[in-house]
């Protein structure tokens, strides 16, 4: 392929392709791709030459290439075009190579390809009608390119589908190179032919929550036309918002319609009575055992292409809220203000033996059907505030967040503090002992829910990204009230147990909450009201715990015994504090003197230093 290229200028004709391709019969898929790969550098080289020495514009010296390229891909057939450009995108770093991409993908000679293949292919949805789907014949599939004739080497097949993996990966490049306006034109050109790109719902997604923040909206648009936006179940007014040319954040009802579909059809109820699984179950036909809220948590860019109808609804609901022309602050913003807002029923609520229900007629959101701002017969966000289980909603909410990309979680510890800083009080306090209790007088209202959606998100969250949730802890800080303490340890607590088998993010973790304490208890603590150490000896209970949990990596047993440097941790930590709690924490120092943990380390047992 080097002296190939070499006879580029303008000899076509003295190549023998005979005789080339009798040779590329004989190599390997590794040999080709290398040969080619190594070509890709000399066409990249020869036009920095070719620019230097000579006074062609750049467009010329591109278009001069491209046209070369073109013969060797459709006419003498021995150059395979994905490859090509496999190797050109990963040249990136040249300035001229991705130039050379789009020409190539803009070319006619592949749209003709293109254009047959949809035409021969029919629906992409073909498993979907009755009937035997009939093939088109295999000549005509691969037209020229078949791997028993002659004069073709082995690795050829039918062009376009192989392309269908390539140009996503080409559309990824061209945005990272700031290339949009190249990467509109290619997605213009290739969205019919993409919906059958088995994976194009996490193509639209992923390229959503990567690039978020950096699309215009013109590219949007044109990524979601990948999905067929009109077979696809969004909202009624999804189009409206996105099209729209002024960027205005929806009402709360928008957002609120979205949560009401999670609960709907994402969900499952809280209990197995025949009247809650005719309410959960909104289609019949859909089999909710699959529903994702039972599958382990994973990150956006782990996950397939929804493989049950629950997971097409909440990717649904993702792909619409990263369409949205505008900030993550904003959408933050409008689910946590319903989350608030939903307690505002609470006091109204009566408990049955088998469910809740208003005192008042709530509606049934049975209704709802897949568009989820249809089947309400009132407005969406009063249908919210009167629904009898807002713990499904708010675990709907955190269950949606939790697939957004980080800006969005950064977004939500931000917002959830000052919700927790406009609410705490003394009363607080005390409620966070018995929650049962304070549901009574209506004690644990926005911060209660607040607190709630903290946990629903965090259970769906990643363990990567558990190392985020020390900025909420630390927006909180300085910590300066039994109550503030008390919610710190409502928050970060039930994640402790979750992180027994991450031990440096334990580790961490747990330093926040010791710290935390110094902020109350610490040597030099000033605090206006004064605080006993007995009134965090159930805290100093959960410390104990938590802390044989992580050393046994499971559920406590007689045997379990803290880490080492877990005990050198809590040491550290314990030293800060008063004399009083001091004593309390004793039992979790390293020192052989007071711990009764530290003989079973013989480490310490041997140098209690």
């Amino acid at each position: 392929m080097r002296g190939s290229m070499v006879l580029m200028r303008g000899h076509l004709e003295d190549i023998n392709t005979g005789n080339l391709g009798r040779v590329l019969r004989e190599f390997s898929p590794e040999e080709v791709t290398s040969n080619v790969y190594t070509m890709v550098d000399i066409i990249l080289q020869n036009i920095q030459l070719e620019l230097q020495q000579h006074t062609h514009s750049m467009q010329d010296v591109i278009s001069n290439t491209c046209e070369n390229l073109a013969q060797f891909i459709w006419i003498h057939e021995l150059v395979p075009p994905d490859i090509l450009l496999l190797a050109l995108m990963d040249r990136d770093d040249d300035p001229h190579a991705l130039p050379i991409v789009a020409n190539l993908l803009e070319r006619k000679e592949l749209q003709e390809r293109i254009n047959f293949y949809i035409a021969n292919r029919g629906n992409p949805e073909h498993w979907l009608q009755n009937g035997i789907f009939e093939r088109v014949g295999l000549q005509k599939a691969l037209g020229n390119h078949m791997s028993w004739k002659e004069m073709c080497p082995t690795y050829f097949d039918d062009v376009a589908a192989r392309l269908l993996p390539v140009i996503p990966l080409i559309i990824y490049r061209l945005i990272e190179n700031d290339a949009t306006e190249a990467a509109d034109r290619i997605l213009q050109l290739y969205s019919s032919f993409l919906h059958y790109y088995p994976l194009n719902f996490t193509f639209v997604r992923d390229i959503l929550a990567y690039f978020y923040g950096h699309l215009p909206g013109k590219l949007i648009f044109r990524i979601l036309n990948v999905l067929d936006i009109k077979k696809m179940a969004f909202s009624k007014s999804f189009q409206e918002h996105i099209k729209s040319s002024i960027a205005t954040c929806p009402p709360l009802e928008y957002f609120a319609s979205l949560l009401l579909n999670l609960v709907n059809n994402v969900i499952p109820p809280l209990h197995n009575s025949k009247s809650e699984r005719q309410n959960h179950n909104c289609n019949p036909k859909i089999n909710q055992s699959g529903s994702v809220a039972f599958e382990p948590p994973k990150a956006f860019y782990q996950m397939q292409d929804p493989g049950t109808y629950p997971q097409l609804i909440l990717e649904t609901a993702v792909i619409e809220i990263l369409s949205l022309p505008i900030t993550a602050t904003q959408i933050i913003s409008a689910f946590v203000q319903i989350i608030v807002k939903i307690v505002k029923i609470q006091p109204h609520l009566i408990q049955s033996n088998d469910d809740f229900h208003t005192s008042s007629s709530s509606s049934d959101t049975s209704s709802a059907n897949n568009d989820s701002s249809e089947g309400y017969g009132s407005n969406p966000l009063t249908t919210m505030l009167h629904f009898p289980n807002s713990v499904l909603v708010i675990q709907a909410c955190g269950l949606l967040l939790a697939q957004l990309p980080v800006e969005f979680h950064i977004n939500l510890y931000e917002e959830v503090s000052h919700v927790i800083k406009n609410n705490e009080s003394p009363v607080v306090g005390h409620s966070l002992l018995d929650p049962t209790w304070a549901a009574h007088d209506n004690t644990s209202t926005a911060l209660g829910n607040t607190v709630a959606l903290i946990h629903a998100f965090f259970w769906n969250l990643p363990q990567q990204w558990l190392d985020n949730t020390h900025l909420l802890i630390n927006q909180l800080r300085p910590v300066s009230s039994i109550s503030m303490l008390r919610i710190t340890f409502r928050i970060i607590g039930p994640l402790l147990p979750r992180l027994a088998n991450a031990h440096s993010l334990f580790l961490k973790t747990l330093e926040l909450l010791l710290s935390v304490m110094v902020d109350v208890f610490g040597k030099n603590a000033k605090l206006s009201t004064p605080v006993e150490a007995s009134d965090i000896v159930d805290l100093i209970d959960f410390l104990h715990h938590v802390v044989h949990y992580e050393g046994q990596g499971g559920p406590v047993q007689p045997s379990s015994k803290p880490r080492a440097d877990v005990l050198d941790l809590c040491g550290r930590a314990i030293e800060n504090m008063r004399s009083d709690v001091q004593h309390l924490l004793s039992h979790l120092k390293p020192d052989i003197n007071c711990s009764i943990y530290a003989a079973a380390n013989l480490k310490h047992a041997q140098n209690p230093s």
